[in-house]
C-alpha cells in the first residue's frame, strides 16, 4: 500500500467495514477480457474468510468462472466529501476493502443455505431464513475463498 497512514490491519475493524458495505464488486478476467459485477453479498469470516452471492444459473460471470475463477473484489462505504476552497483541495473520505480470491459455484444445497444465510443476515441483521426448494434450484451461489484482502481509510 502506497500511504501506509491510512491502512486499516485490524481484521475486527475490516470486518466492520464490510458489514457497512452495500454491494462488494467482483472483477473476472478471460484472457485479455476484463468484466465486473455489482453483487449483494453475504460475508464469514473467522479462518476462512468467504463472500456469499446468489445469482441466476446462467450468465457471463458463470460462463467466465469456468474459465477463470480468480477473482478480484472491492467494497467500499463511508463515504463523505472534503469540501475545500479551490477546486483541488476538494476530496473524499472512505473506508475500502480490495482482495483477491477463488470463486466457485455451490451445487450442495445445505451450503447454498448456509451462503443465502449469510446474504440475509448482512442485509437484515437475522440469521435464519426458510428456502422453497423450487427456489434453490432457480438459484446460483457462488463462494469466495479469500486469498488476502487490504483495507484503506480515508
Amino acid at each position: 500500500m502506497r500511504k501506509k497512514e491510512r491502512e486499516v490491519s485490524d481484521i475486527v475493524e475490516i470486518e466492520s467495514i464490510i458489514s457497512r458495505a452495500d454491494v462488494c464488486r467482483i472483477a473476472f478476467a478471460d484472457q485479455n477480457v476484463p468484466y465486473i459485477v455489482t453483487l449483494n453479498f453475504g460475508y464469514s469470516g473467522g479462518e476462512k474468510k468467504i463472500f456469499w452471492f446468489h445469482c441466476a444459473k446462467e450468465g457471463r460471470k458463470l460462463d467466465m468462472i469456468k474459465k477463470n475463477n480468480y477473482v478480484c473484489f472491492e467494497l467500499d462505504t463511508d463515504h463523505e466529501i472534503i469540501e475545500g476552497k479551490l477546486a483541488c483541495d476538494y476530496g473524499m473520505k472512505y473506508s475500502s476493502v480490495v482482495g483477491y480470491g477463488y470463486i466457485s459455484i455451490v451445487n450442495d444445497n445445505e451450503e447454498k443455505i448456509k451462503g443465502l444465510n449469510h446474504i440475509m443476515e448482512h442485509y437484515t441483521g437475522r440469521e435464519e431464513f426458510e428456502y422453497k426448494s423450487e427456489i434453490l434450484e432457480k438459484t446460483a451461489l457462488l463462494r469466495l475463498e479469500v486469498s488476502n484482502m487490504s483495507c484503506k481509510r480515508k
